[in-house]
């Protein structure tokens, strides 16, 4: 298992010890889509879900899945978060809704998890609240885009 930081010497999993590890400004972007019927989209579009605004609920809910990354996924740290941003755009060619989060910390470790939490929710927010008129919904493409900071510098994904 050599690599894997979140196994012990014997083999069990284990929480990071990052205490020793400076703090330096971590940033971390991620995407993600909504596949669905292009009828589905006209209604994020026009606004006539019934549950209502989808874009700005899965924003929100985007954010606040951020900041609970930790209770979310077991070995991640809860970090003090200093920006969380969710856009959310429909994208008539796919048909669906294109999904980026970034995340903002200064810390001994980085927020690729909070970005991906953060997409993640997002897309199930969309997905529940468009679930009445399109269940063939399909969620993907979830992937880290950018991060930055700390002892292994820059990751930049291929476009």
């Amino acid at each position: 298992m050599a690599g894997l930081t979140h196994f012990d010497a014997e083999g069990r999993a284990h929480m990071v010890d990052v205490s020793d590890k400076p703090a330096t400004a971590r940033v971390a972007v991620a995407e993600g889509h909504v596949h669905m019927a292009t009828s589905t989209l006209e209604h994020v579009v026009a606004g006539t879900a019934k549950k209502g605004d989808v874009l700005g609920v899965a924003r929100l809910a985007g954010i606040m899945a951020a900041k609970k990354t930790a209770d979310l996924i077991p070995l991640c740290h809860p970090l003090p978060l200093s920006k969380v941003a969710v856009e959310l755009e429909p994208d008539p060619a796919l048909p669906g809704v294109r999904i980026v989060a970034t995340v903002k910390t200064t810390g001994p470790t980085g927020v690729e998890m909070e970005a991906l939490t953060a997409v993640s929710a997002a897309a199930l927010t969309v997905y529940d609240m468009l679930k009445a008129v399109d269940r063939a919904m399909t969620v993907g493409g979830v992937r880290v885009l950018l991060k930055s900071g700390g002892k292994s510098g820059t990751y930049e994904a291929e476009t």
